[in-house]
């Protein structure tokens, strides 16, 4: 009866084996049958990368268009800005583009102030801004006498002269005669020696008066910036 009870339990476990087994064809088959749907999740996968390149691109191309909108933002006002500030351009008036004159200022406490006007005598519209050099001269070869005039005041804005149009710029003439005689040198002048801004060309306006030839312990001149 033993060995019966162990074939029947060897019958039983073969029916559970064929179970297993029948269970296990079954998930191959499923499996088998899954199969193309996983084909199909492979085939929408490259439709997901090629938009994903799609937008890469055109994130490239929006960032390669940017950089030239960008430097064009910034070169005019750069430009503008350097050509404000005083650098010589190719439009200033010349001294062969101007007359000048002295006309007669004010005086105060020892100083008296005249104004050099630039007048434009040529044919062209230019632009002067700045101050200009401005010195004695005395002698038949007029020579530089003591120290040129000392510039007062903040450098001001572009004047644009048209023929016939003038501008000006003030000069201090401080009286050395109350400076020490020893230090000054008191020295006869014949006039000024004067430079437009930007220009290395000089012009000469008669004004006869009394320089220091030496050292003097103040501004014998002074001169402000040319405005309209």
């Amino acid at each position: 009866m033993s060995g019966g009870e162990i074939t029947v339990h060897g019958r039983k476990t073969l029916i559970a084996s064929g179970v297993l087994l029948a269970a296990l064809t079954a998930a191959c088959g499923n499996d088998n049958t899954a199969a193309p749907s996983a084909g199909q999740t492979q085939l929408t996968t490259p439709t997901t990368t090629t938009t994903a390149d799609a937008t890469t691109t055109t994130e490239a191309t929006s960032s390669a268009a940017a950089p030239p909108a960008t430097a064009d933002a910034g070169a005019g006002p750069t430009g503008t800005s350097q050509a404000d500030n005083g650098a010589a351009t190719g439009n200033d008036c010349k001294a062969a583009d101007l007359k000048l004159a002295v006309r007669d200022g004010d005086a105060a406490a020892g100083t008296v102030y005249r104004s050099l006007v630039f007048t434009n005598s040529g044919t062209r519209t230019c632009t002067i801004q700045g101050f200009p050099g401005v010195s004695y001269v005395a002698g038949a070869d007029g020579h530089q006498v003591g120290p040129a005039a000392f510039r007062v005041g903040a450098k001001g804005a572009p004047v644009t002269l048209a023929p016939g149009q003038s501008a000006s710029a003030d000069v201090g003439f401080v009286n050395v005669r109350n400076y020490d005689a020893a230090a000054c040198k008191p020295t006869e002048v014949r006039g000024l020696r004067v430079y437009p801004p930007h220009d290395t060309a000089s012009m000469f306006v008669e004004l006869p008066g009394v320089g220091c030839a030496g050292s003097p312990p103040g501004n014998q001149l002074t001169v402000k910036t040319v405005v309209k």
